[in-house]
């Protein structure tokens, strides 16, 4: 129940890392006192669970973890790669991405300490994971086969994925409802990207949203009744919306002249995690679920901290 990251801004921060010199040499695991985000959530008040979250605050873009309150942010990822779109799996015990580590952008999977970080896709390239909600499969895109389309696997990388769409645009997974029965996705064609919803097995494809200039990430509510994405609907630049499952009733929940993308629900469905760029550098926020309360919760004034993914479980 995440937000998803398109591949031309992957393809954008790489040009940009590269300009700025930004993949320097990796330096060993440290911890950083600035935020970053992506929430979980506990039982009480205030900021509970840990998140993940991807940032250029060690000098490249690597995958960070820190408790909901801005403390503890650890380096996961230790490499002189672009490391992206961290999320938890359903355990809380390992994360998925994608990075180019390996030359191509391919997904790998890593323990929550760093430990054990495995290559799980090895065909032309491959972003944009996200787990089911049992841990035991993990959808991507890639485009070996041409355009980039929606592939699921098993999460430990054996077995041939299985492909689930296939048409002359460009398709991105975005989540997996609540049930496993349905996976979320965003469609390109001809430069209009919509949201969609299908079986996970590839049939009964539904178009949810009919709006040009829809954004390209969204996530479907823990309790799989509304679905928040971002969209520039409203004529300017990329907001937060929520909307029923069936595509109904959309509500914006922020507006400004500077873009607000990423959205991800927290893990009892009251608050929403979204990057914006409000002050000069894409921060992580926090809001409720209905629009109020828009708090900044990093302040590290990089090229980005953005992509949050939420666990119910504190770090250790």
């Amino acid at each position: 129940m995440r937000a998803r990251i398109p591949v031309s801004r992957l393809l954008s921060v790489l040009t940009a890392g590269l300009f700025f010199g930004a993949c320097r040499e990796s330096v060993a695991p440290v911890a950083s006192a600035v935020g970053g985000p992506e929430f979980s959530n506990a039982p009480g008040d205030g900021l509970h669970g840990a998140i993940a979250f991807h940032s250029d605050r060690n000098g490249c873009c690597q995958i960070f973890v820190m408790n909901a309150d801005g403390g503890d942010a650890t380096l996961v990822t230790n490499n002189a790669a672009l490391n992206f779109g961290p999320v938890w799996s359903p355990n809380g015990m390992r994360i998925v991405f994608s990075s180019n580590v390996g030359g191509e952008f391919q997904i790998y999977v890593i323990g929550a300490n760093g430990t054990g970080m495995t290559q799980v896709t090895n065909a032309a390239q491959a972003f944009n994971p996200t787990w089911s909600p049992d841990g035991r499969q993990i959808a991507f895109n890639s485009n070996r086969d041409g355009n980039f389309d929606v592939f699921v696997m098993n999460a430990d990388g054996t077995g041939v994925p299985t492909k689930l769409t296939s048409n002359a645009g460009d398709n991105t997974p975005a989540s997996w409802s609540p049930t496993g029965q349905q996976i979320l996705f965003m469609r390109n064609l001809a430069g209009d990207n919509e949201l969609y919803v299908m079986n996970a097995d590839g049939t009964g494809v539904k178009q949810l949203t009919t709006n040009e200039g829809e954004g390209d990430h969204a996530g479907w509510s823990p309790d799989g009744r509304r679905i928040v994405f971002s969209s520039t609907r409203d004529g300017g630049n990329l907001h937060i919306f929520v909307m029923n499952a069936d595509g109904t009733g959309a509500t914006q929940l922020n507006s400004g002249d500077f873009t607000d993308d990423d959205p991800v629900w927290s893990p009892d469905g009251k608050q929403i995690a979204f990057q914006s760029t409000r002050d000069g550098h894409e921060e992580i926020y926090v809001m409720n679920a209905d629009g109020t309360g828009q708090t900044r919760v990093t302040f590290n004034q990089g090229i980005f901290n953005a992509v949050p993914s939420w666990r119910a479980r504190p770090l250790p």
